[in-house]
């Protein structure tokens, strides 16, 4: 054991070890890093357990000056004279201790590097329930005489999809945090699972997905292994990250039961409204794996509210016009498509039919007309029909009949801002009211047991600066705040987690920080994170996230291979 020694508590009159924290003096040559895990011995012949926070460097030079005169009065190329006396100071938090004795490490006590059983112990990996995948760690890189230790990092599933915990919330800059890969690393390992389970028994609890596809072609091959051309060696990095998927074990293979919905359009037109070919599009429609969607006014009528939604309706005369709408006042009871409904606003338009309601001035009409008339006039997803017979579908109809370890990927990236918020909104809708229970009467609804939603970008529908009454945030804080009894999971990613609404951000039972700004870690979101964990957050690297969860006992910065999906670049 003394083998493994490689410090000694430290307790001095100014700087006392705590229950909580303390300090062990180490060799200034011993390459140690925050995160890593020390065993220290303790009182009744137990062990406590430590996580290293910081690291400093200290010498019996009492001050700045002192160095500079011993250099010969500032000479860069003179040798000291005096031999600096130094060593690192370690600073680290107690996460635990083998016979639950906390009172303060004592002074002079040893300090020793940890095992991996040791450290799975220490951080209550090893004996997780409904384990789950979400990363790996790395321990004592470059340690001398040790190895380093590298750990497949569980988490418990009833605290990422319920119903102990849920929601996972993913935050990083654009590019280099890889949100949307580490959300999509975490989903197959959640589909993997479910999908063993399935075969396994005959167990309720079952899951679906459903994906909201926001940039380019990201999303629109998640069932196509990666070939890695991108690669310099795309041979050798497949076949390392694929081995990386076996020893997590997770299979090597991409998502199954992938059901992909584009919005309508026409080729060779201005409005093609996604990424990727008109080929591409009818080729994966010919293959029964995906469709082309549309709102019908009949069915999507009761949705005009989403279009409003970064509207500030303060004085809620929009809110005014479309219960009058709804309620089939005016002409509004006898209309039958988009057209007819824009024809009917337009009117109300006039000041000559102004003062027949005078609760709505038409000042107010036009407003909505304004902007309900770009929305619909703009695009052909709001059409008269829907053709199945060629591909063609309602986004409520398809989710609607959503089945277990089904992946729905919604593509949005090529819409504009308002109508990606209609139809994100639409989605949450339809899925909520769905797991409410108002579709159980009609034919083939099966729903499963939970529904999980990811949506990168978060920050345009749960911003701290959308409107209070904005349709879509109050659908969004209805999920964060009580989808987890209903079973609708939401995973979300932004840049920037202090933009997103407190309420949402609270109730996520999971946090994953990814590569960060200096300016972001001083907001308060960060203020319960140690301030060297901090620092790292502005350099941690793409495929590295530090990751909070009620099951572990402290922060953990794991690591997760690469996308095993077909990506573009």
């Amino acid at each position: 054991m003394d083998n493994n020694v490689i410090g000694r508590i430290l307790a001095t009159e100014k700087s006392p070890t705590t229950i909580d924290n303390f300090k062990f003096w180490t060799d200034q040559d011993l390459i140690l890093n925050p995160f890593d895990i020390v065993k220290v011995q303790h009182v009744n012949n137990s062990f406590s357990y430590g996580v290293i926070e910081d690291i400093a460097h200290i010498t019996d030079a009492a001050s700045f000056l002192t160095n500079f005169i011993s250099s010969d009065f500032g000479d860069v190329n003179a040798e000291e004279n005096t031999l600096r006396v130094g060593m690192n100071c370690v600073s680290a938090k107690v996460v635990c201790n083998t016979e639950n004795i906390y009172t303060p490490l004592q002074n002079n006590a040893k300090v020793m590097l940890a095992t991996a059983e040791e450290i799975k112990y220490a951080l209550g990996l090893n004996d997780i329930r409904n384990p789950l995948v979400c990363g790996y760690l790395e321990m004592y890189e470059g340690t001398k005489n040790c190895e380093k230790v590298t750990l497949p990092v569980n988490l418990n599933s009833k605290f990422i999809i319920g119903p102990e915990g849920a929601h996972l919330n993913i935050s990083g800059i654009s590019g280099l945090a890889s949100k949307t890969s580490y959300a999509m690393f975490l989903l197959k390992a959640i589909q993997d699972s479910y999908l063993k389970k399935s075969k396994d028994s005959e167990d309720e609890d079952s899951v679906a997905f459903v994906l909201f596809n926001v940039k380019g072609k990201d999303l629109l091959a998640i069932d196509q292994l990666n070939d890695f051309a991108d690669e310099k060696h795309p041979e050798k990095v497949k076949k390392e990250t694929l081995k990386k998927y076996e020893e997590l074990g997770l299979s090597a293979e991409p998502f199954k039961n992938v059901q992909y919905y584009y919005p309508y359009s026409i080729p060779k037109t201005r409005h093609w409204n996604t990424y990727l070919s008109p080929e591409e599009v009818d080729d994966n429609i010919k293959k029964k794996k995906a469709k082309k969607f549309k709102y019908i006014y009949k069915y999507d009528k009761e949705n005009l509210d989403l279009m409003f939604a970064n509207i500030d309706d303060s004085t809620q005369t929009m809110e005014s016009i479309i219960s009058y709408i709804m309620s089939g006042q005016g002409d509004f009871g006898n209309i039958n498509d988009w057209q007819g409904f824009l024809k009917a606003v337009k009117e109300k338009c006039s000041s000559d039919t102004s003062g027949k309601n005078k609760e709505i001035p038409v000042a107010s009409w036009r407003k909505f007309y304004r902007i309900i008339n770009k929305s619909i006039t703009d695009n052909r997803i709001f059409a008269r029909d829907v053709r199945e017979s060629e591909g063609e579908t309602r986004i409520g109809d398809a989710l609607k009949h959503i089945k277990k370890n089904e992946v729905h990927v919604i593509d949005i990236a090529k819409l504009s801002e308002d109508k990606q918020a209609y139809v994100f909104g639409d989605a949450i809708r339809i899925i909520y009211d769905l797991q409410l229970g108002q579709y159980s009467g009609e034919v083939g609804v099966n729903p499963p047991s939970r529904i999980v939603i990811f949506i990168d970008e978060l920050n345009k529908y749960a911003s701290k600066e959308m409107p209070k009454n904005s349709p879509i945030l109050k659908q969004v804080l209805d999920v964060a705040e009580r989808g987890r009894s209903l079973g609708v999971v939401l995973f979300a990613a932004e840049q920037f987690r202090s933009a997103i609404h407190d309420r949402v951000t609270g109730n996520c039972s999971t946090h994953a920080y990814g590569r960060t700004n200096s300016i972001e870690v001083t907001k308060s979101d960060y203020k319960s994170i140690p301030s060297v964990y901090k620092t790292m957050m502005t350099r941690l690297k793409q495929g590295e996230y530090i990751i909070q969860n009620p099951v572990f006992r402290s922060l953990l910065n794991i690591k997760f291979p690469k996308p095993i999906y077909k990506q573009f670049k």
